[in-house]
């Protein structure tokens, strides 16, 4: 099997090319811009630098390419970034799309297209929506989660108006090693870090603690993509995660347990968002029931890789 993979230099991206590689698919990549992430891939992935928004490099790619299955991960994914700039969020994420899939319509290809949505699309859910399974109201309540839900419906479009094989994952929360620090979990493990390097004070500072949110490792994440390519049905939307939410106050008090040294937690008000959902947790019976998937690491495990992946990072840039 032959998958492209866009925003193969993104943190999911280099998991699933490493997870694809290693079941024995052959892989290609679209990145805007070389990355170290995929040092360790370099000989095993072909990939072709252009930007989602240049219509007529989307379609050079395809034509030469000819994948049989699209994995598309390529985003503007940080709300903090959307909310400062919604217009370039909206744009980025629903051109981008839309130049690949209408590259595919007129070349007449017709790949498997896994889009990557987000568990964000479901927004301001009530308490009685969850667990909330894919027939929950769609609220988004900031720029990322509504350029999605337009990444989600286009995707929809196209299945109904035109035929394409568009399958679309809506994603909870996933972390896991190489991930930024512009997400919560990251952004806890290197302050960590760099306090037992003594190169912060031994303060780590949070947004909101109350929150509660599905985790799911992105190595189990990786396996639930290709498990789509390979069962799931064109047209439909499935949930991934693991049913289980967990507040974010619990994820930091287990990270501070793993350090080697005594830390205080401050607020800090640049980090809370002005609207956020209280708590989260995903039914992915849909899932699980098609294609046999279920999460296998367990929090934490996920944690300690977090953590020691940023203590790695820390000294090699010290």
């Amino acid at each position: 099997m032959r998958g492209l993979i866009t925003g193969i230099n993104g943190f999911v991206g280099g998991h699933l090319a490493e997870h694809l590689i290693s079941q024995g698919w052959q892989v290609v990549g679209i990145a805007m811009s070389s990355s170290s992430e995929l040092a360790s891939l370099r000989d095993a992935v072909e990939v072709h630098h252009a930007n989602l928004l240049d219509p007529q490099a989307v379609r050079i790619i395809l034509e030469q390419t000819r994948p049989d299955v699209i994995f598309h991960l390529a985003a503007q994914a940080h709300v903090p970034t959307a909310l400062a700039d919604p217009a370039a969020t909206i744009s980025n994420n629903l051109l981008g799309q839309l130049h690949l899939l209408e590259a595919l319509r007129t070349l007449e290809l017709n790949p498997i297209s896994i889009i990557a949505c987000t568990s964000e699309e479901y927004g301001a859910v009530r308490p009685d929506d969850i667990p909330v399974d894919e027939e929950a109201p769609l609220r988004p309540n900031n720029p990322y989660a509504f350029s999605k839900v337009a990444q989600d419906m286009l995707a929809l479009q196209y299945f109904l108006g035109y035929g394409a094989r568009t399958i679309r994952l809506r994603l909870f929360n996933h972390i896991g090693p190489r991930q930024g620090d512009a997400f919560v979990v990251g952004a806890f493990a290197r302050q960590i870090a760099r306090i037992e390097a003594g190169q912060q004070e031994p303060v780590v500072r949070v947004g909101n603690l109350e929150a509660q949110r599905d985790f799911s490792d992105v190595r189990d994440v990786v396996r639930a993509y290709e498990l789509a390519a390979l069962h799931a049905a064109p047209g439909e939307v499935y949930n991934i995660g693991t049913g289980r939410a967990v507040a974010i106050r619990q994820v930091l008090r287990m990270l501070i347990e793993l350090s080697t040294v005594t830390i205080r937690v401050e607020p800090d008000p640049a980090r809370m968002r002005p609207v956020d959902v209280p708590i989260i947790a995903c039914d992915a019976t849909r899932f699980r029931t098609r294609t046999g998937w279920a999460p296998q690491i367990p929090l934490e495990r996920t944690l300690v890789d977090i953590l020691d992946d940023w203590r790695r990072r820390v000294k090699r840039d010290t």
